[in-house]
């Protein structure tokens, strides 16, 4: 599993809650607990100065002060 810095646990996290906030929740990820938590934090990694997740489609950048981008 790839190493995150708080910041960037904070970020996933907060990615994580983006999808539980949007009425797809269930159609295309693991259910909305911590061990659909743990199974997205799994999908994570490593990139050239970030780390990357696939999330909706695409992937995401997460830097090391927690900016995330596309």
């Amino acid at each position: 599993m790839v190493k995150l810095n708080r910041k960037q646990c904070e970020a996933l996290a907060n990615v994580y809650r983006r999808e539980l906030d949007s009425d797809r929740v269930g159609t295309h990820r693991t259910p909305k607990t911590l061990k659909g938590y743990r199974a997205f934090r799994r999908t994570v990694q490593q990139g050239f100065e970030c780390v990357m997740v696939p999330w909706a489609g695409m992937w995401l950048g997460i830097e090391t002060d927690g900016h995330t981008h596309s």
